[in-house]
């Protein structure tokens, strides 16, 4: 009995993938914060919208 709830509380090894994944993203995100992107973006969006509805 001991024996398969050993087996069962097997700890599964650490992944990776998702973690280089995860630190990649928020890189690219500082980076994208520092630039001024999201000002540019939300510039754009503006644009779109009113030119969408006829005013600008």
């Amino acid at each position: 009995m001991s024996q398969t709830s050993s087996n069962s509380r097997k700890k599964s090894p650490l992944r990776k993938a998702p973690i280089v994944v995860i630190a990649a993203f928020l890189l690219l995100w500082l980076i994208g914060g520092a630039t001024g992107e999201p000002g540019r973006v939300l510039e754009q969006a503006v644009q779109v919208c009113l030119s969408c509805i006829g005013i600008g």
